[in-house]
């Protein structure tokens, strides 16, 4: 039933990434992307240490700080798509990351993804290209930087999953919002011309920071101590799911019956994966 508890947070997860989405195409059409990123961990640092940092010690710090730079490159690459494509676009080829974790888990530690779970991943997969409706014949430069950010995060979720048993899960969390902090914060006054954000973009710093990065990536470095790459990339892919509701309903945007069919595939392999998970001995935790 922990396991079980374990995918529930982890789905909750996925619906406020979902969720913002929307809120951060609005806040960087107003407001500078390394400046809206470095205020943004900044504030989820501020919210973690507290909880993390009585539990830090150098090793851990280090690791987080290590694992940290995966997750900067994902957000710049993600946020910086942003710009140049559609939610729709960003959310599908962020959900990538599916196949791009249990691979990078296969390259850098010779984890092999199970039978099940190769099939969980092709479903999902199959799902989010369904979910778009037709990928657009013409790829934007937004959505080649989402792809990147889709590898940067399958890296991310990989080195994850090797680590995060040997650490603190506050601590970690903690680490890896320090090292987004600085990667975001050291160029900013290069690229950008520094400036107070108004109400609205405030609004999207504080749910983005304190909910969608402090608490959102300290649950999922808790839920990676039990979880495999594989396991918590078919988990993950229900974000994109998520954000097509919520650009259905705060952005206006309707789905045909295909692309219902799509977000049907993608609960269907979350539901293959919870029942592969379930039927798996506790004492196993790879893929």
């Amino acid at each position: 039933m922990k396991r079980v508890l374990l995918t529930i947070l982890l789905v909750g997860v996925t619906a406020v990434w979902g969720w913002t989405f929307v809120v951060v195409k609005d806040a960087i059409a107003a407001y500078g992307v390394l400046g809206f990123l470095a205020i943004r961990f900044a504030i989820a640092a501020a919210c973690l240490a507290p909880v993390g940092a009585k539990r830090m010690n150098r090793r851990t710090l280090v690791v987080g700080m290590g694992i940290g730079v995966a997750m900067a490159a994902g957000y710049l690459t993600q946020t910086l798509g942003l710009r140049y494509t559609t939610v729709t676009n960003s959310g599908l080829i962020t959900g990538l990351f599916v196949v791009f974790a249990p691979l990078f888990a296969w390259i850098l530690f010779r984890v092999a993804p199970g039978r099940m779970l190769i099939l969980a991943l092709a479903v999902s997969l199959a799902g989010m290209a369904i979910l778009t409706g037709q990928m657009p014949g013409r790829l934007q430069a937004g959505d080649f930087l989402t792809l990147g950010c889709a590898a940067a995060f399958g890296v991310h979720i990989a080195l994850l999953s090797r680590y995060a048993r040997e650490h603190d899960a506050r601590a970690l969390a903690l680490g890896q919002m320090i090292s987004t902090t600085v990667l975001f914060a050291i160029p900013w006054p290069f690229f950008e011309t520094l400036s107070w954000p108004s109400q609205a973009v405030w609004w999207a710093l504080l749910l983005t920071g304190a909910v969608a990065s402090a608490l959102a990536f300290l649950i999922q470095t808790l839920v990676q101590q039990h979880l495999s790459a594989a396991r918590t990339a078919v988990i993950l892919t229900m974000e994109p799911v998520f954000a097509a509701l919520f650009g259905y309903w705060l952005g206006g945007d309707r789905l045909s019956p295909l692309q219902l069919l799509g977000a049907g595939c993608i609960m269907a392999a979350l539901v293959l994966e919870t029942v592969c998970f379930l039927r798996t001995p506790a004492s196993r935790t790879a893929g």
